[in-house]
């Protein structure tokens, strides 16, 4: 009698084990649900503010363009990098865990913004330009804009931030990957991105 009240003992003490560890597990894996929820969304915001970047560039190339002797190669280069980043096949509601994938999608858009602020410079050469009120209006979007892809860029940063620490940390480091909780790549500086742009002049390209 009293070894079948030890064995009961025993197994309801080890009911309470598992019931506990399941418990925290099952806490732990739904913040990691919500953690990676953050990340795709805070991705989307990015994606955002980088096609409002991308649909203001066709107006600001066409009031350029408008613009006597303005250099034709930067305007051919804008088009370019611009297309570029059109052909990239991410998700833009699901944050890329591929850090190649991303890293290609950064360069993309880098060559984009080095190419903005290449004919933003040149612009300055041009006084009929910078007296045109729909191109400083663009411009004065296009920088508001620029700042909010640097603050976006940060968050997603810190959100994927969050999510890795949580990934990697006791107990969930134990089954994330059996779940598919893989960490997720980060947002790096672009390289030369503390340089600023070398610009050449070519009027006389037309």
């Amino acid at each position: 009698m009293k070894k079948l009240a030890i064995g009961c003992g025993v197994l309801i003490v080890l009911g309470l084990a598992v019931l506990i560890i399941i418990g925290i597990a099952g806490g732990s894996y739904n913040r990691l649900v919500k953690l990676s929820q953050g990340v795709d969304s805070q991705w989307a915001q990015v994606q955002n503010v980088y096609q409002r970047r991308a649909d203001l560039i066709p107006n600001l190339v066409a009031t350029v363009s408008g613009s006597a002797n303005f250099e034709k190669s930067t305007l051919v280069d804008i088009a370019q990098a611009r297309a570029s980043v059109g052909q990239m096949k991410i998700d833009p509601n699901s944050a890329p865990t591929d850090a190649a994938k991303l890293a290609e999608f950064e360069k993309a858009q880098g060559a984009l913004s080095s190419a903005l602020s290449r004919l933003l410079v040149v612009s300055e050469q041009y006084p009929d330009l910078k007296a045109n009120a729909n191109f400083r209006d663009l411009q004065a979007q296009l920088e508001g804009t620029e700042n909010r892809i640097s603050v976006e860029r940060g968050r997603f940063n810190e959100t994927v931030q969050a999510y890795n620490t949580a990934v990697k940390s006791f107990p969930a480091n134990f089954y994330a990957g059996m779940f598919g909780f893989k960490e997720k790549p980060y947002f790096t500086a672009t390289a030369g991105s503390d340089k600023p742009p070398q610009v050449q002049f070519d009027f006389n390209k037309k």
